[in-house]
C-alpha cells in the first residue's frame, strides 16, 4: 500500500473520556502514528441505552471517524464492542478492533483458580459478552459477572478516589468477593481510573485486567501484517472531537494522560451517513 496509506491516522471512538485509557497505550506504543479520538459525551453512558440505541450511536461514531479517512477503528468502549461490534466490520473496509476479545485473553492467562469477574455496565454485563469471549477460550473457566451502573459518572465527574468512590465499590464488589474469584476484568474503559479503588476493596491477590495494553498490541500486530505502519520518525498529530463540554473533557482528560490535549472540537455525529 502506498504512503498516503501508511499516514492515515486510526479513530478511536468511546462514549467519553473512558476510551483514553485505550488512547493513551495506543500513543504509548505507537507515538508515531496519527490519532482521531471521538467521545460522544453528549450521549454518555452508554450502558444505561437499550441496544438498539448503542447501535445506532456507534454506526454514527463510525462514520463520522470514518469521513476523516482513518486506516483502522477501535471501539473503544466496553458496551459498544458488545453490542455492534460484528455489524460495523462487516460495514466498513477497514479493520475494526473491540476491546473485550483482548480483555478476555489476558484474562485467561491470568486466572490461577479458573474463576473470574466481570465488571461492567449494565448493558455490557447483560450482553455476557465477556462469558462468551472467555469461555470459547477456556470452557472450564467460571465466570461471575457484576454491573457497576455508577463508576461510569463517578469517572465522568472525576470522583476518582476518596470515601464516595469507596463506598460504591464496596457495595458493587462485595458478591465478587465472596465467589473467590482471583481475576477480575475492567470491562468498561472508565473504570482503569478507578483502578487504585477497586484494588483497595478486592484486597491482595486479586489481578485486575485492563484490556486497554492488550488492545493497542493487537493494534501494533495489525498494522504491522498490514504494512499500513507510519513510516513518520517523530510523535505525530493527535485531534479530539466531543459532542458536548469540550471544556469539561479537557479537565478530566489532560488529567489523565498526563499531557495537554490540543485540536479539540465540539461537533455532531447525527449529520454522516
Amino acid at each position: 500500500m502506498g504512503i498516503n496509506q501508511k499516514e492515515r491516522p486510526i479513530g478511536v471512538f468511546d462514549s467519553g473520556i473512558g476510551g483514553l485509557t485505550v488512547l493513551k497505550e495506543i500513543i504509548r506504543l505507537l507515538p508515531c502514528e496519527s490519532t482521531i479520538y471521538l467521545g460522544d459525551t453528549a450521549r454518555v453512558p452508554y450502558g444505561i441505552r437499550s441496544p438498539e440505541t448503542v447501535m445506532r450511536y456507534s454506526f454514527e461514531n463510525t462514520r463520522f471517524l470514518s469521513s476523516k479517512d482513518i486506516k483502522l477503528l477501535v471501539i473503544a468502549c466496553n458496551t459498544a464492542s458488545s453490542i455492534s461490534l460484528d455489524a460495523i466490520k462487516e460495514s466498513v473496509s477497514i479493520p475494526v478492533i473491540g476491546v473485550i476479545e483482548p480483555g478476555a485473553k489476558a484474562a485467561v492467562r491470568a486466572t490461577m483458580n479458573g474463576k473470574i469477574g466481570v465488571i461492567g455496565t449494565e448493558t455490557t454485563i447483560r450482553s455476557s459478552a465477556y462469558t462468551k469471549a472467555i469461555k470459547s477460550i477456556d470452557a472450564g473457566v467460571e465466570v461471575f459477572g457484576q454491573a457497576c451502573p455508577m463508576f461510569v459518572p463517578l469517572v465522568e465527574e472525576g470522583w476518582i478516589e476518596g470515601d464516595i468512590s469507596t463506598m460504591i465499590a464496596g457495595r458493587y464488589l462485595e458478591g465478587l468477593k465472596d465467589k473467590g474469584i482471583d481475576t477480575i476484568v475492567l470491562g468498561c474503559t472508565h473504570y482503569p481510573l478507578l483502578k487504585r479503588v477497586i484494588a483497595e476493596v478486592m484486597g491482595k491477590g486479586v489481578t485486575l485486567i485492563d484490556s486497554a495494553v492488550e488492545t493497542s498490541l493487537e493494534i501494533k500486530a495489525i498494522l504491522s501484517t498490514l504494512g499500513v505502519n507510519s513510516e513518520k520518525k517523530s510523535p505525530r498529530p493527535k485531534e479530539f472531537f466531543v459532542t458536548d463540554s469540550p471544556e469539561r473533557f479537557l479537565k478530566v482528560g489532560e488529567n489523565f494522560l498526563g499531557k495537554k490535549i490540543e485540536h479539540i472540537k465540539k461537533i455532531e455525529v447525527g449529520g454522516y451517513g
